[in-house]
Formats: structure tokens, sequence, C-alpha cells
């Protein structure tokens, strides 16, 4: 089975019992690691069997794979920011976005009515944004915590444009897996995964280790706080907050054009 996840602490947290071995499973798994709009755009051509999904890019995907009910990012308090050099009106702005697909992206469009998007990898705005090349820049991932320290400022928080909103808390990515597998494989992924979760918020050092190998040179107790921030106990099991604003971000997305909200075939055990 090919499973991949991006290169992020909160991701290498969750999967580490399951591919480390801590957790025993009765399937071989072949391990990819790369950034969220790389998985995304390789799962429309659906060469993975489980990966990690921006909630944007599901409602695309949703023929070829269904939505695991372990996993999920979701923010509560906490998400993807537009930040700049100085504050801003960014109305009609130059701003580097994280993909496409992203879920940062949609919230962005549903939040501004007009800006100029420019794509580029995650891990390249904040630098693109320091130099002065595009107006601001929509982070995410530990971006979302260490901007201040790169002498820029916070524009526009899409946590709270949402909370305002909906009340809800904020589904930014899920795992996903191909409808092609045999259900009962399905059952026992999902299991495995879950375990997998479980097993790293009993073992939260022994997790960690791991998950610095995706640091990209932050310290560990920012990558303790980021990695804890985004797995919780919706990553164990998405409660029916998390669902229902799966279905609000679609609702919205889809009033005003953006995307045909899909169904919900959420696996669950």
């Amino acid at each position: 089975m090919i499973i991949a996840h991006t290169p992020d602490a909160d991701d290498a947290f969750m999967f580490y019992g399951l591919l480390s071995g801590k957790i025993s499973a009765n399937f071989e798994i072949k391990h990819i690691v790369e950034d969220i709009e790389t998985l995304n755009r390789k799962a429309f051509q659906a060469e993975i069997d489980v990966t990690a999904l921006s909630v944007h890019a599901y409602a695309f995907l949703h023929p070829q794979y269904r939505i695991l009910s372990a996993g999920a990012s979701v923010g509560d308090g906490y998400g993807p920011v537009v930040v700049a050099k100085r504050e801003m009106d960014i109305e009609g702005k130059r701003i580097a976005v994280p993909g496409k697909y992203t879920t940062a992206n949609l919230l962005l469009k549903l939040a501004v009515g007009d800006f100029q998007p420019v794509e580029m990898r995650f891990d390249e705005v904040i630098t693109s944004v320091k130099r002065g090349e595009l107006d601001a820049g929509l982070v995410i991932h530990e971006a979302q915590i260490t901007y201040p320290q790169h002498g820029l400022v916070k524009i526009l928080d899409l946590w709270e444009w949402w909370h305002e909103k909906t009340g809800l808390p904020l589904p930014l990515g899920i795992n996903a897996i191909k409808r092609d597998i045999p259900l009962e494989t399905q059952h026992e992924f999902l299991e495995a995964l879950r375990e997998s979760v479980q097993y790293a918020q009993d073992n939260v050092e022994e997790a960690l280790q791991y998950a610095m190998k995706y640091s990209r040179g932050a310290d560990k107790e920012l990558v303790k706080k980021f990695a804890l921030m985004y797995v919780n106990k919706s990553t164990y099991e998405m409660p029916e907050g998390v669902v229902k604003a799966l279905d609000e971000l679609y609702i919205m997305a889809e009033r005003k054009g953006f995307l045909e909200s899909p169904p919900l075939d959420i696996l669950f055990l």
C-alpha cells in the first residue's frame, strides 16, 4: 500500500507509530513524502492509495477517494494567515499562495473579494514576501507561528474570519483512501491510523524525535507546539462538529461558484 504524507511535523508525528512498526499492520507500506499541493495533484492521477489531501482538493477527488475519519488536520483557534511587511489593504494585491488546491487558498478566495494569487511552494512564501517580490503571502504550517520572527505582520487571520462566520472548527487537511481498495482493507488501515495517532499522543517525546526530521530548522519546542496543535481529538476520530464544518465550507464555496459541493463520504469504524 502506497501511503503519502506531507513533510510537516504534525503529519510525521501522527504517522510515526505506523511507519516505525510500533503499530502492526496487515499490509506492506511504501512511504512517500511530498508537499501538500504536490500530493493534491498526484491524487488527480490516483497514484497513491492513502494520501494527505487538502479539504479543498477533495471536492474534485471524491469519485476516486473517500475521507478517513482519522488523520484530519483541524484548526481550533488557529489557521492560515496572510502576512506582509506592513499593514495594507490586500484587495487587488499580488499574494503568494501555497497552491491552487490548498484549503488556505480556498478560504482566502472566500474571504477576500479580489486579489491576484501567485502560486508557489508553501516554504517559499515567507522569503518572497521578505524580498518584496509580492505584496503579501498566505502562510500555512509552522509559518503560522514563526512569521513575526521574519519581521512580518498579520494582515488577515483566516481562522478568525471563519470562526466569526460559522462558529465551527476549521477543517484544513484530511487523509483519504482510494475507493477501489477492498472495504475490509480500508477499515484495517483506518484502525491502524487511529492507533498510530493514539500512540503519538501517548508517547509524545518518542514521536517528536521522528517529527524533528521534518522541522526545517525549527527548535524542538516549536515543533512540539505545532504538532500538538494539529494532532488532537479531532485527528483521532472526526467529531460531528468537523463534519458539519466540512459541509459548511463546501456549501460556501459552491455558492461562490468555486466548486460543486461533494457528498461527504467519510469512513468510520
